[in-house]
């Protein structure tokens, strides 16, 4: 895991950005994964007050997700593959405003406003500017990144061995103090979702991006409405 050398970031799955990177408010290439895949579930945490920053993120106008829709075609695949299992996909985080981003990292140079301590309750909040946990800029705002999760086919909690934004090494893959079906369950979403085109990150079980991903160097700035 690189450590971060920027001063401010927060990582979330967030990945080295291109020089040359773009801004854009063309939502054209978008759409809303419940437009394609019926049975997923969401819980979109920046929508909410619910996240570690304690506050409703700026640019989320709705509690609705967005994907590229190359990223969505590949992720219908995989939760064809999660149904056949027995499974639904429970989403976290899509796309991401880059005004959201912008949100992260003026809570993090706060230092008078801690925000939720139950996702980092390890650590001190300038251990999250020190660690490999922030960055000015997110493959979510790329548009083909998702934080997503599995739940069963009734609705009911499959356990991951650790929840959505929790930074900590209990967040990483390959997690060792995890039980025999903490592991398995992670497995089964890592699969299904790498079998579809995504990659993971070490990092964060729940992250995923699309390898072919169509927009690499733009970062999209509309809000989620």
């Amino acid at each position: 895991m690189k450590k971060i050398i920027l001063g401010v970031i927060l990582c979330l799955g967030l990945m080295p950005f291109a020089k040359a990177d773009t801004i854009s408010t063309d939502k054209s290439g978008f759409d809303k994964i419940y437009n394609v895949i019926y049975d997923a579930a969401f819980d979109l945490r920046y929508y909410s007050t619910y996240n570690f920053t304690g506050q409703r993120i700026r640019g989320y106008q709705a509690p609705v997700a967005y994907m590229t829709k190359e990223a969505l075609s590949a992720l219908a695949v995989a939760a064809e593959d999660l149904r056949a299992q027995g499974y639904r996909i429970l989403v976290w985080d899509s796309y991401r405003p880059q005004k959201a981003v912008d949100h992260f990292v003026a809570w993090i140079n706060d230092p008078n406003d801690m925000g939720n301590k139950s996702f980092y309750p390890t650590l001190q909040k300038s251990d999250l500017i020190a660690g490999d946990y922030i960055m000015p800029k997110s493959g979510h705002t790329r548009g083909s990144t998702i934080d997503l999760t599995l739940i069963k086919q009734d609705g009911s909690f499959v356990d991951m061995g650790g929840t959505f934004d929790l930074f900590s090494e209990r967040s990483h893959p390959d997690y060792k103090k995890l039980t025999r079906k903490q592991k398995r369950n992670r497995k089964i979403l890592r699969d299904a979702m790498l079998k579809a085109g995504f990659k993971g990150i070490d990092s964060e079980w729940w992250h995923f991006t699309l390898k072919d991903e169509p927009y690499p160097d733009t970062y999209f700035n509309f809000d989620v409405e």
